[in-house]
């Protein structure tokens, strides 16, 4: 059985990756991007401090609520949307199976 979820991630350029995250192994989406080299900085180390790593979530998977950490880092952000999330937030999970993203625009 797999323990892998499939996630879409759109990057920077409109480009469409479907790659396999590992539901297992503890990881966020910002390191799933980073480990697929799509370019997510992830400055702060994934502690919500930087918002390099911010996203905008396309596809109606259930995700937890925003942090307070979370939402204050969105506040100071730029290109922030109503769908706007961190990806050092979002922890893989068996449940967002089919999860689509969209990098948001560099500062």
């Amino acid at each position: 059985m797999s323990q892998d979820i499939k996630i879409k991630i759109i990057d920077r350029e409109g480009e469409t990756h479907k790659v396999d995250a590992p539901y297992d192994m503890a990881m966020n989406l910002m390191e799933v991007c980073k480990a697929y080299d799509l370019p997510v900085e992830g400055t702060c180390g994934g502690i919500a401090m930087c918002a390099s790593c911010q996203c905008y979530v396309l596809s109606d998977s259930m995700l937890p609520e925003r942090s307070y950490d979370e939402e204050a880092m969105l506040s100071e952000a730029f290109y922030v949307k109503d769908n706007s999330r961190l990806g050092c937030q979002i922890q893989i999970t068996k449940e967002l199976d089919g999860l689509m993203i969209e990098l948001a625009p560099e500062e």
